[in-house]
């Protein structure tokens, strides 16, 4: 009976001399500011519910138009606040060119459906400015955080035979989530996925003669993977 005691207390005494210098020397998150940067994939859907804005046309459906993935790259600056280290506020630019896929493209309303023939892909680049709120796990070396927001999109399509193009300047929405790694204090490395989502409106380049004259209304979304690294301080 002693000898089980005493095996018992010397348990008990190895396993808070254990963890007693975790629970005191174990750094934890705490208020900090953040730049990062980022490269990655971005993995979009159809320009879907497009509806034609050009005059003579406005009000005809248009038919969903593929887009390509693209690369991805980015950078962003943030904040965790000090009394509550599990929030914080983010602000993200990125860069991307899911262009149009070559396809025909069919109008639809009240008198029928017309499809024109085969047409050359478009080029199309999209900036897009996040502002999010930020949710993190305040762990030390491991944290997984989520963040949701508006997004500003700054977007640009340009046909082989249309060199002026056409823009969009559109207010969306984002969601993110992923896992930060802290190497040292000071770095980290980070892998996230990113959704975002807008209603993009083309705008009417029939006043210039040289441009492709044709405005629609569609909507943009797409999934972006990214790894990227960051500084806190």
């Amino acid at each position: 009976m002693k000898t089980t005691t005493m095996r018992k207390r010397f348990m008990m005494t190895g396993l808070l001399a254990l963890l007693i210098p975790i629970v005191l020397f174990t750094p934890q998150a705490y208020g900090e500011s953040y730049v990062a940067g980022q490269f990655g994939v971005t993995l979009p859907q159809s320009l879907g519910n497009g509806t034609a804005t050009q005059d003579g046309i406005d009000g005809l459906d248009i038919s969903d138009q593929s887009l390509k993935s693209s690369a991805l790259v980015g950078a962003k600056l943030g904040h965790y606040f000090t009394k509550a280290r599990w929030m914080g506020i983010e602000t993200g630019l990125s860069y991307t060119t899911p262009h149009v896929e070559e396809g025909s493209i069919t109008f639809s309303g009240p008198g029928g459906s017309v499809t024109s023939p085969t047409l050359s892909g478009l080029s199309q680049r999209i900036i897009t400015w996040d502002i999010d709120v930020i949710f993190r796990y305040p762990g030390y070396r491991l944290q997984p955080y989520l963040g949701i927001g508006p997004s500003l999109f700054f977007a640009s399509l340009n046909g082989p035979t249309a060199p002026p193009g056409q823009s969009a300047t559109s207010i969306g929405f984002n969601v993110e989530g992923g896992l930060r790694y802290y190497i040292t204090r000071r770095w980290a490395l980070f892998g996230e996925g990113k959704y975002n989502w807008a209603r993009m409106d083309y705008s009417s380049n029939h006043s210039d003669p040289n441009a492709d004259p044709f405005g629609f209304r569609a909507t943009y979304s797409a999934l972006g993977l990214s790894v990227g690294i960051s500084y806190h301080f």
